[in-house]
């Protein structure tokens, strides 16, 4: 088994932001690899933590105070929160209590996230296949692979992706994640970089659904296009993007077949870069999330007045075609009113002179 058997992913607590979050026992050195520039939680449960970081690329220095490192922040149960972290930032994080006994270490791989190889099963396309690191001949670099996520979407077609990490295997020996492994030499090779691997999924809903935001945004004047982010995605975390009730799959841009969207890859979607104004929905571990509303500029404006000013004379005929209509019925009420008067008018009359006939006739007798 791999070194990362006591590392156990979790999430923060909700006034956190939901960061994603590891967690090591207490007393417990544990190995993880990770990806840069996504947020970390690191959690030390000790009143008055003191961290300290060690750089496998600066090896001359331990730091020990957060301010040293601007993207690390101390949490005030003693947990640091890491901001995009580098792949600079590879190392030991010790964290320790008030009197200087160690409470947790962290050995941290960040591997670097724009290096990600991402390909789609349903595509036919094939992960990175293991090879032999140019030292001794004996080194195997392969992919370690992490669970599947959940299905993006439910009661739908919808994808589901995982997560592989670089690791090197010396025979007998057991892998460390590649840049562990290499420390601080300045060794690279294409195989070394960390993967994505998508595929279809379709599994029922089970889900309800959470706080809403709402948004507009407008495309740019220079780009054509508007970055939508959506809240508390991660790229540990399933996500998914619809415009108009039609969902943004990673199969469709990596067919080449989504020209007007763009799926952030660094970070697992969560930022869509678009093209053209819709209104984009955006769900998280399959829970609503946000919706973004395109905002009207002078061009859509003057779209809209045209069409309103073309549909205006289509309205004034169809209103008189209606009215003509109505004048019409009303005539043709008043002509069959007015016949109606007439023979009742003669009905009347000739009546009348049947009963003087009939009086008379009696006197005679």
């Amino acid at each position: 088994m791999l070194t990362t058997l006591w590392l156990l992913p979790s999430f923060a607590v909700p006034v956190l932001g939901l960061y994603v979050s590891v967690r090591c026992p207490h007393g417990k050195q544990c190995q993880r690899a990770l990806l840069s520039n996504n947020d970390i939680f690191l959690h030390c449960n000790s009143s008055g933590a003191q961290w300290h970081y060690f750089f496998l690329q600066d090896e001359t220095n331990w730091y020990s105070h957060p301010p040293s490192v601007p993207n690390i922040e101390i949490m005030p149960e003693g947990s640091i929160l890491i901001k995009s972290p580098l792949p600079s930032q590879t190392g030991i994080y010790n964290c320790r209590d008030k009197n200087g006994i160690q409470v947790v270490q962290y050995e941290i791989d960040f591997q670097d996230v724009s290096t990600l190889h991402i390909t789609h099963r349903g595509l036919g396309q094939k992960p990175l296949q293991n090879e032999t690191l140019s030292l001794g001949g004996k080194e195997i670099i392969f992919t370690y692979w992490e669970p599947w996520q959940d299905c993006n979407r439910c009661g739908k077609l919808g994808e589901r992706k995982r997560l592989g990490y670089c690791y090197i295997q010396e025979p007998l020996e057991k892998p460390l994640p590649c840049w562990f492994y290499l420390g601080d030499a300045r060794l690279w090779s294409s195989r070394m970089r960390p993967e994505m691997q998508v595929e279809a999924c379709n599994v029922q809903c089970e889900t309800q659904l959470g706080q809403v935001t709402f948004d507009n945004f407008e495309l740019s004047e220079e780009s054509g296009s508007a970055w939508l982010t959506c809240p508390l995605g991660s790229i540990y975390r399933p996500i998914t993007w619809e415009a108009n009730n039609t969902p943004l799959t990673w199969q469709g841009q990596l067919s080449g077949q989504d020209v007007t969207t763009i799926l952030d890859p660094s970070n697992g979607g969560r930022r869509l870069q678009v093209f053209q104004p819709a209104i984009y929905t955006c769900f998280v571990q399959q829970e609503f999330m946000a919706r973004f509303n395109p905002r009207p500029g002078l061009d859509t404006l003057e779209t809209l007045q045209r069409e309103e000013a073309g549909q205006q004379p289509e309205a004034g005929r169809a209103r008189k075609g209606k009215a003509d209509t109505v004048f019409k019925g009303l005539k043709l009420v008043l002509l069959v009113g007015t016949l109606l008067g007439l023979l009742g008018l003669l009905l009347k009359l000739f009546r009348p002179s049947r009963s003087k006939r009939s009086n008379r006739t009696l006197l005679v007798k």
